[in-house]
Order: structure tokens, then sequence, then C-alpha cells
């Protein structure tokens, strides 16, 4: 049951217009409540159903994270493992340093500090949190020949419960709303735009600044009937207008079964960097248990600078 942790780390309703909407408000196959901005856009002849077509098949999210990979940066690294009450019992701050060179990256550690059991005898990570953590910002050795190109690209998973769990976070991460399979009990319920699950969401559009940057924020939301139902609480999505790249995606999942459950809130954040759109913050906090393993509870913070 390993497989539920990882996927959770590191992604058609008929009603009455609400103000603000027009009858017209069904673009790219759901039903969308969206401002005045947005309706004088559409109004004006700015192609809706393009840009909903392109959140279900965005991998700008995907390659900023590809390109972290390809860069020079500093990351500072805050994991807290906490009892119940919310009481640290174990945690990591360091800082690394990554190198890369135009071929290979490598890492230095700058500065590590630990409390409590963070490590085991042999020096592996003890919490699952720590061990991903690991495996998707860390760099042991050389890792030579990656790109950030996506299109064409092939990740196939690994045989082990490890490798499939790994494909299935990046799934979730960065292709959030589309069908994960061999995960129990989940069924299509991460399928946020099949016909099924969008009808138990309320989906919205608006036109915000952020970081001085005009977007559109797309939110979905779940129905208050259908709160228990739905594995996303909550997915907001800011979208540069310019171009439609990603620039900041909260993330609210939540889901309980007989043999395991989980409560999880992320926060990522990225920004323009030469002509690179890559990550600055992201935020973790998680409650899981699965019926082999003891409950843990963790949270990080990770930032890099460039």
């Amino acid at each position: 049951m390993r497989v539920v942790f990882y996927i959770l780390l590191f992604c058609c309703a008929f009603k009455a217009p609400a103000r603000g909407q027009t009858p017209d408000s069904a673009i790219g196959g759901i039903y969308v409540e969206m401002d005045e901005v947005v309706v004088s856009a559409i109004r004006d002849g700015w192609d809706a159903d393009a840009f909903i077509r392109r959140i279900k098949t965005d991998t700008t999210f995907y390659k900023a994270f590809r390109s972290l990979r390809l860069t020079n940066h500093t990351a500072t690294n805050d994991i807290r493992i906490q009892d119940k009450r919310n009481n640290t019992v174990a945690s990591l701050y360091s800082i690394t340093e990554q190198e890369y060179d135009g071929r290979c990256r490598s890492m230095n550690v700058i500065e590590e500090k630990t409390t409590g059991k963070f490590y085991k005898r042999n020096g592996s990570y003890r919490y699952f949190t720590a061990a991903l953590y690991a495996h998707l910002f860390f760099t042991e050795g050389k890792v030579c020949g990656e790109t950030d190109i996506i299109a064409g690209s092939s990740e196939a998973p690994g045989k082990s419960k490890l490798e499939r769990s790994k494909a299935q976070l990046k799934q979730l991460i960065f292709s959030p709303g589309s069908k994960i399979s061999g995960v129990p009990f989940m069924g299509d319920k991460a399928s946020l735009f099949e016909p099924e699950t969008a009808r138990m969401y309320d989906f919205k559009l608006t036109s915000v600044t952020y970081a001085g940057e005009h977007c559109y924020l797309f939110r979905a939301i779940p129905k208050p009937q259908h709160e228990k139902d739905v594995v996303f609480k909550e997915l907001s999505t800011w979208f540069r207008a310019s171009d439609y790249s990603i620039m900041a995606r909260d993330y609210t999942l939540s889901y309980n079964t007989i043999v395991y459950d989980f409560d999880v809130r992320m926060k990522v954040r990225l920004e323009p960097v030469g002509d690179r759109l890559l990550p600055v913050r992201i935020e973790y906090d998680g409650n899981w248990d699965v019926a082999t393993q003891p409950r843990e509870r963790a949270r990080f913070t990770t930032t890099f600078a460039y």
C-alpha cells in the first residue's frame, strides 16, 4: 500500500447560469462559471475552448520541473515529521547546491542539520516522505543525459512497486485530472474532467493579476453534496494569459477508504528565469495512513534560488 503515499506527494452538470455567466458557458466540454472580464474576452473573440483544451493537456508545469534538473541552483530544504499534536518528532534542514555542466548534474550539501531519528542506523531514510523527497530533489553522484523535452518523451515505469508509484505520482502532480490506474478503491475519482466526475464539481474561470502578470485563474471545487466522493477538494491553477504557462498551482486532496486515508495540501510557485519557467517554492502538508504502516504526518517547504 505504499503506492498510496507516493501518489499523494508529488495532479457535466447542467445548471442555471450564475451572475457573470452567459448561457454559452459550456466550454471545452464542461460548464464553467466565468467573471465579466472573461465573458467580455470571449465576446471579443478569445478562444475559451482552446484554453480549456490546454488545461487538460498542459505540459509547461512538467517541463518546469524537468528544467530544474538542467540548471545551477541552490535549494533550501525543510522537512518535518510530526506527531498527532503537530509536534515535530524528526526533521531535516539542509542547503544543497546543484551544479550542471551542460551534460551532467551533481549536488553538494552545503549545510545539514537533523533532529530526532530522521535516519535509520544504516543511513537510509526512516520516513517515506523523506525518501521520496530525496528521490525528487536530491542527486547522488553524477546524472547525465537528461533533457526537458516533453514532446515524444517516454518514461515507462519500472517493474517495482516504487517505480510504478513514482510514475503514478508524476501523473497526479503534472497532469491532475487524468485517469490513474492501479490505485485501489479510487477508480476514476481522480479523473477530474471525465463526465461522471466533472458533474460533481463547480468550475470557475476568472481574470486576475498574479506576480504582476495578467493571468487566468481556473478552479475546480467539489459541490457540497459530493465532497466525500471526490479526490480533489480544490485544484487552483494560475495560467499566464500571454502564453498559458502555469505560474502557480494549489492542490487539496483528501480521501478515505477501509485500507487507507489521506489529507494532503500542496502549493507550487513558478517564475520565469531567463528563457525558462522554473519552480521557486513548494509547500507540502500531508497526513496519510495505510493498513500496514504507521500513520505519517509530514510537512516540507522547499525554495530554489538561481
